[in-house]
């Protein structure tokens, strides 16, 4: 029998991320981010940030909810900001991310074009959660995106897929258990790691010429497990542990990408590596 653990912690990390994308059930979609201060399309980028920022939220996320932190942080410090929804099943509402991920990519491919005429830029910058740091790598590899984008920034990216802390290797003994989320969810079904999405996906090297990346990991991810499985290898990565960065950081999945500033000050330097500065503790507060 598996510890209690094993089971527990992932399972109330997606109850956790559920919780948080349905709170405001009626509107959370891209349309409210003008209120909340991002997806402004008459912004311009400027001199000091001249691309703008394409944020792509995780499984069971939504353009408001997932950056209510993140995009704020960024707006202050200059950049335009944007986000999308993508991933949403027919009769499934306010939930999203769970749509085939080659799909899912083409929304963002669609999305990133809208963002670059109304910037009037040619490149933009990605930041992802979860699978949103996974997903853009098929847009980058597959859908021509590796001429459009500068920069991918991924917060705790499955990019090597996930056991979810083992309990994938438990699917063989539940016959049909695999087949019906291929079935029903098969945005979760790509995302187990040696699916067939996966190893189309890192098949020929991780990376594409171009490309700047940055994996964001934490010791304490209960999803995206193991969590080494996270970096990517390649000429232009730049694979960092969140607790090498500041060892008294116990973020999770969940909250590198919802609230931790520590990992959003590194965000940051990844996408102006010209005035970066060291990440401690003390970025916190920053």
């Amino acid at each position: 029998m598996l510890p209690w653990k094993r089971v527990f912690r992932p399972l109330a990390a997606l109850l956790l991320t559920a919780a948080v994308a349905a709170v405001p059930a009626a509107t959370a979609h891209a349309s409210d981010a003008p209120s909340r201060g991002w997806n402004d399309w008459s912004c311009k980028p400027s001199v000091t940030h001249p691309r703008p920022v394409v944020l792509v939220h995780g499984t069971l996320g939504n353009s408001v909810d997932n950056w209510l932190s993140l995009a704020p942080y960024l707006k202050d410090r200059g950049y335009c900001v944007y986000s999308l929804d993508y991933g949403q099943l027919p009769g499934v509402p306010l939930f999203y991310g769970l749509g085939p991920i080659d799909k899912s990519a083409e929304q963002l491919s669609a999305f990133v074009d809208k963002v670059l005429s109304a910037t009037g830029t040619d490149r933009a910058d990605l930041v992802g959660h979860s699978q949103g740091g996974m997903m853009p790598r098929y847009y980058l590899k597959f859908l021509g995106g590796s001429a459009k984008v500068n920069a991918l920034v991924g917060l705790a990216p499955d990019n090597h897929g996930t056991d979810l802390d083992g309990l994938t290797h438990l699917l063989p003994y539940f016959p049909g258990a695999e087949d019906l989320i291929k079935a029903t969810t098969p945005g979760l079904a790509d995302q187990i790691a040696r699916s067939a999405f996966l190893t189309k996906l890192n098949a020929g090297g991780d990376t594409v010429p171009g490309v700047h990346y940055t994996v964001i990991a934490t010791k304490y991810d209960e999803v995206a497990t193991p969590w080494r499985d996270q970096y990517l290898s390649g000429s232009d990565v730049h694979n960092v542990l969140l607790q090498d960065l500041c060892p008294l950081d116990l973020s999770e999945h969940v909250a590198i990408g919802l609230f931790d500033r520590i990992a959003f000050h590194e965000v940051a330097n990844a996408l102006d590596p010209a005035h970066a500065t060291t990440t401690t503790c003390a970025s916190a507060f920053s």
